[in-house]
């Protein structure tokens, strides 16, 4: 499976995006999904989580009641709408997919499949 994340940008403290991550090469629907990001000099750190249907989903601290993540299963799409975005958010944004089961895994080491990031620049 691969994974090809987009809908990074620049946008303005406050300002919203859209990042989607697209899967090809065999179906997604089956694997749990997540985003996670990394900023420079720091370690990559979980975003959220969904498990294969879309009906649990889990939140970092940090981006709870401001990011919502879901997925499209008969599009092999994962989507992350991120809203009343802070400076702080500003990193490389990673989609992944993972073969082992549950409902979702804050551990990036549980992850199998990952895309190559898209670019999230949160200006003052």
């Amino acid at each position: 499976v691969q994974l090809q994340a987009s809908g990074g940008g620049l946008v303005q403290a406050g300002g919203s995006l859209r990042l989607s991550c697209a899967a090809s090469g065999g179906t997604s629907s089956n694997y749990v999904m997540g985003w996670f990001r990394q900023a420079p000099g720091k370690a990559r750190e979980f975003v959220a989580g969904i498990n294969w249907s879309g009906g649990t989903t889990n939140y970092a601290d940090a981006v709870k009641g401001r990011f919502t993540i879901s997925r499209d299963n008969a599009k092999n799409t994962l989507y992350l709408q991120m809203n009343s975005l802070k400076p702080e958010d500003t990193a490389v944004y990673f989609c992944a997919a993972s073969r082992y089961t549950g409902n979702y895994f804050t551990d990036p080491g549980r992850y199998t499949y990952w895309g190559q990031g898209t670019q999230v620049t949160v200006s003052s």
